[in-house]
């Protein structure tokens, strides 16, 4: 029996969750509205109200292959329009506390690509026509109907200040980390969400560069993570993401009393700093295009929608909206395809009608990316979060076992890609073959130098006056 189709969908929000929420109401919606408090160029840009988006945005496999999934092509597009397939570990050096991985062939990637060109490619997909249409520089006021269904939202223009309801049998919730979606729920009548924050509050900055001549056209990105063990380097770290048009991303972060700065002094000294100068030999040969931009990043931040005992017909909320991550793992963007998935699956097999367990179905789509991200960050003291027990704390000891041995044994090594880029589940390193293969492997670090070809090395030769 096929599904009723959905009369008037309303999507809240018009940033990367919202377009894939709007793609995915598509095909089964007679209309599909986009509330949005910004207006949208007619051309790759950052918008106003996602100042978050000029910062280095990593989509981890993944997140690429969901994406793929639900639009067809859409990598080849990306990578058409000069985004890079950055292959793991072979073209990504990444320091981990426990040393440098060795570069072999691997089966996971990520894609560097600005923020801008990425929601661009994905805009373009939308329908043209009556069908879907945007109401822009406007913002949400809360939602009509009651505890049992959602029937719309009220909205208000920025220019007049007019006040409108916009009617809906169906809303997805997609405004962000500012969604206002616990207040709009308990004035319609339902109880309480839970919603656990773990802060480490860390803020970083990011300038684009000009990659420097030497720089060949598939050079590797860079990844300097900090050691929880290494407390007084107050949790610095640094990456650095080919991305289009030739161009590196360079993102460095800190948390509170040693965080960087936006003067271009600072920042090489920041850069410098970290538990190794590669990032810093590396924008030395390169070009500055522009300024640096700060941000300080939001918490990680759940709010637990799915627990609620009852759930109104006709919404969901997805995206930054149900939760946040720190932005150091870069999970975000595949946590939003992965939920827009669950949205469209969930249509096809509930209808409508079935919210509550699409609702659930977005939650278990974020369940190992918020694991990665609370339980790594716990690690650190500077988190503003109760301290971990002794059970965390044997986790993190059986972590640093398994990462220890990763450094020397490919197989291993995998399986902890597969689970970073979201392609496997956490739950994989578990496998019997993956302990017996640790328990055979030396116990012993990485290496000690980033594994640069001698080509590479190169550029980070100081250019003769």
């Amino acid at each position: 029996m096929p599904t009723p189709r959905i009369r008037n969908a309303l999507v809240l929000g018009g940033g990367f969750a919202g377009t894939l929420a709007a793609y995915v109401l598509s095909p089964v919606a007679d209309t599909v509205t986009v509330v949005d408090r910004d207006r949208f160029a007619d051309e790759p840009t950052d918008r106003k109200g996602t100042p978050h988006a000029r910062h280095t945005h990593a989509l981890v496999s993944g997140g690429a292959r969901a994406l793929d999934d639900l639009m067809p092509g859409l990598i080849d597009s990306l990578l058409a329009k000069g985004a890079q397939r950055i292959g793991l570990p072979d073209r990504y050096l990444a320091l981990t506390p426990y040393g440098w991985f060795h570069r072999r062939p691997g089966t996971q990637y990520i894609i560097g690509s600005s923020r801008r060109l990425l929601e661009w490619t994905i805009r373009s997909r939308l329908p043209h026509g009556d069908q879907l249409r945007f109401i822009e520089a406007t913002d949400v006021l809360g939602l009509t109907g009651s505890s049992t269904a959602v029937t719309g939202a009220r909205c208000r223009d920025r220019a007049t200040g007019e006040v409108i309801e916009l009617s809906a049998d169906f809303v997805v919730d997609t405004t962000g980390r500012s969604s206002q979606a616990l207040d709009w729920l308990t004035e319609l009548g339902l109880p309480p969400v839970h919603q656990v924050t773990v802060d480490p509050g860390i803020f970083y900055t990011t300038r684009i560069f000009r990659a420097p001549d030497e720089a060949t056209q598939d050079f590797p990105a860079v990844n300097i993570q900090a050691n929880p063990a290494l407390t007084t380097r107050s949790r610095r770290s640094g990456v650095l993401i080919p991305i289009e048009d030739g161009q590196w991303t360079v993102t460095l972060s800190g948390a509170p009393g040693s965080q960087p700065t936006l003067d271009e002094e600072g920042q090489r000294a920041f850069a410098a700093s970290l538990p190794d100068p590669t990032i810093a030999k590396l924008i030395a040969a390169a070009e500055p295009l522009g300024p640096a931009f700060g941000f300080r990043a939001h918490a990680n931040r759940r709010r637990y929608f799915e627990r609620l005992p009852q759930w109104p017909r006709g919404l969901v909320v997805l995206g930054d909206a149900y939760a946040t991550f720190n932005p150091v793992y870069g999970h975000g963007l595949t946590v939003a395809a992965r939920a827009a998935i669950a949205l469209r699956d969930g249509l096809a097999q509930h209808g409508a009608d079935g919210t509550q367990q699409i609702q659930q179905s977005i939650a278990a789509a974020a369940d190992d990316a918020w694991t990665m991200a609370t339980t790594q960050d716990l690690r650190f003291p500077q988190t503003d979060c109760p301290r971990p027990g002794r059970a965390a704390r044997l986790q993190y000891a059986f972590q640093d076992w398994l990462g220890r041995k990763a450094m020397n044994n490919p197989t291993i090594a995998e399986a902890q890609i597969d689970v970073f880029t979201l392609s496997a589940p956490a739950t994989n390193l578990l496998r019997p073959s993956i302990l017996l293969k640790a328990l055979r492997t030396p116990h012993k670090d990485g290496l000690n130098t980033p594994p640069f070809s001698n080509e590479e090395l190169r550029v980070l030769e100081p250019t003769p006056s």
